[in-house]
């Protein structure tokens, strides 16, 4: 597995704010391929952490969790014929045949090639159920001509291969630095292909709104929270630091237990009938995409196990002196229970028509970062009610056409890019209301999510969305090149912020502004009713103002790489064609006066900068 190269017309298109099928296809691939190097970082590190870290229970039942996984992808597989083509199963067999990637297109990319969980009917730890055993008893060894898949390396080819309980372990420069193997053992274990080898995780033309339906083991391990689960499991797991430094020995099976709940579903999803044990924090057991159930407990509750039946498209729920819940299998989003401790998943319909359904998702646990600070701008996670639900759908089921107002690769951009919605709380100090204001964000490590309060109006949400997906397209394109080597320094004026911002954040904004600059021009000149007009007018002048005072500092950067430097020319030309058509005088003047003001008050709070 390596990354795909950037071409050089993809950074003009970025550059300019937009971007085709390809270049938004690219990107997808990219973060898609990256969040399964992070799952395959998280099986490593389990199995290098020592049982201090990692307890022999926790890794054995990360390996049956795998080992259910594996079940559910086989008979998902066998469903759709045994079709290997692209949208055929979750991983496709990339071009060249076998030998020029994960040869067999099935799990064994990421876990042991050819490794099938047996199923039984006798009775298991919990009960009369399915197990899942690795064949032998114990786990298999690695390599083999039948069991090798090409090691990810860095850009430019792959690495050395190694063998591990899930298959060939990878040496990948990423966030991580380099994952290490646990080197070939039991067979010949090889990297396969040549430079070129890949492993192709689309699902069809991703800027299409008429996707092949994906796989849903594919779909489960694609999702944008796998990201910040992959990343909290490897600091609980901790490279070469114990629990004795200051952690909580618990962490780390509490999140490898997220895993069990992944696997569960997919296998509920694929139909294998199983029994298995989850564990619920503080109360609540989330299975993504079906929805949450209530223990009894609330925060700070601790730990409780949930025994978990799966049969026929019903899923039996068994808490400790509790009633069975019984929760019954929805096609797309969402589990049916007439429990109250149940509450089922939700999703928006697609914004166009055969698009695929975004999960407004107020349930995941790694939905929004954990621990840490909080931007003060951005507001907590809240779950729905009912009424707030209708809200959100009311205002969603205008967006698209408010998003095509503003040309028709916002809308394209959305549907390629938007996999899922965070609703957030009101922002402090905004006031009761909905119509007392707005916040929303982006999380780098959840490509694909955007986090919001509850929109007032479709055309608000619209620009919403076109702020934050820019975010998530120029966030993307930094993890693929280096745009520039600036120093991480907050110095520079924002009009849009009242601190100062390092560089980075500059490119960010002065990007995401420059978009919405675009949009709103686009929406004055359709607009056919006055007001809407004059309003278009109004946001569109304030943004460009924005974005012109801060180009100067951007262009102006010796810090720029080559490709950076062609991205930034891009913007300015954006700038400029948008200069061509000018508001009209006085939202001018008003929103130049803006600027200058937030500039005078700027300087007057902080030291200029070196």
């Amino acid at each position: 597995m390596i990354l795909p190269a950037v071409p050089a017309r993809a950074v003009d298109e970025l550059g300019r704010t937009e971007g085709g099928p390809e270049t938004l296809g690219l990107l997808v691939r990219d973060q898609h391929t990256r969040r399964l190097l992070l799952l395959r970082a998280v099986l490593d590190a389990a199995e290098s952490a020592g049982p201090g870290v990692c307890p022999a229970p926790v890794l054995t039942r990360l390996r049956e969790d795998w080992a259910l996984l594996e079940e559910a992808e086989r008979l998902e597989r066998s469903a759709r014929g045994g079709d290997r083509s692209h949208g055929g199963g979750p991983w496709p067999a990339p071009p060249g045949g076998p030998g020029s990637g994960w040869p067999d297109g099935s799990l064994a990319g990421l876990g042991r090639p050819g490794l099938q969980a047996p199923v039984s009917e006798g009775p298991g730890p919990y009960g009369s159920a399915a197990a899942f055993s690795w064949p032998g008893g114990s786990v298999p060894e690695a390599g083999g001509p039948d069991g090798c898949v090409p090691a990810p390396g860095s850009r430019g080819g792959p690495g050395p291969a190694a063998g591990g309980p899930y298959g060939s372990a990878a040496v990948y420069a990423g966030p991580y630095g380099s994952t290490p193997g646990h080197g070939p053992s039991g067979g010949s274990a090889r990297a396969s292909g040549s430079r070129g080898a890949h492993v192709d995780v689309s699902d069809g033309d991703p800027a299409s709104g008429n996707r092949p339906p994906p796989s849903l083991v594919r779909a489960l391990l694609l999702h944008p929270f796998i990201g910040p689960w992959a990343r909290d499991a490897l600091r609980a797991l901790g490279a070469g630091a114990g629990p004795s430094a200051g952690r909580d020995p618990r962490e780390p099976a509490r999140a490898l237990a997220h895993f069990g709940s992944l696997a569960a579903v997919a296998a509920a999803r694929a139909g294998v009938s199983y029994a298995v044990r989850l564990t619920a924090h503080d109360g609540v057991l989330t299975l993504p995409s079906l929805g949450a159930l209530r223990t009894g407990g609330g925060s700070g509750y601790g730990d409780t196990a949930v025994g978990v039946v799966h049969r026929r498209g019903r899923l039996t729920l068994r808490r400790p002196g509790e009633a069975d819940v019984v929760v019954r299998l929805q096609s797309g989003a969402g589990a049916w229970s007439d429990a109250e401790a149940w509450t089922p998943a939700y999703a928006l319909p697609g914004l166009v028509p055969g698009s695929a359904a975004v999960p407004l998702d107020d349930l995941d646990p790694y939905r929004t970062a954990r621990g840490g600070p909080r931007p003060d701008t951005l507001s907590g996670p809240v779950t729905l009610d009912d009424a707030e639900r209708k809200h959100w759908l009311h205002t969603w089921s205008g967006t698209a056409a408010a998003l095509g107002l503003g040309g028709e690769r916002r809308l394209a951009e959305a549907v390629t890019l938007l996999r899922c919605l965070v609703p957030l709380s009101a922002p402090p100090g905004s006031g009761p209301g909905r119509s007392g204001g707005s916040c929303s964000g982006t999380r780098r490590e959840a490509f694909g999510t955007v986090l919001s309060s509850a929109p007032a109006t479709a055309t608000t949400f619209a620009a919403t969305l076109v702020h934050e997906i820019q975010h998530t397209k120029l966030a993307a394109l930094g993890e693929m090149v280096t745009l520039h080597h600036a120093s991480p320094h907050a110095r520079h004026f924002a009009p849009w912020r009242p601190d100062p911002r390092p560089y980075d954040g500059l490119l960010q904004g002065a990007y995401s502004h420059l978009a919405l600059a675009d949009f709103f021009q686009r929406c004055a000149l359709a607009a056919t009713l006055p007001a809407r007009r004059d309003a278009a007018w109004a946001q569109h002048a304030r943004y460009q103002e924005q974005v012109g005072a801060v180009l100067p500092a951007l262009v102006g950067s010796g810090d720029l790489t080559v490709r950076g430097r062609q991205f930034v020319d891009r913007m300015v030309e954006v700038y400029e064609r948008l200069a061509e058509q000018p508001p009209p005088r006085g939202h001018a003047a008003r929103a130049t006066a803006y600027v200058q003001a937030a500039r005078a008050l700027w300087t007057r709070r902080h030291t200029p900068g070196e």
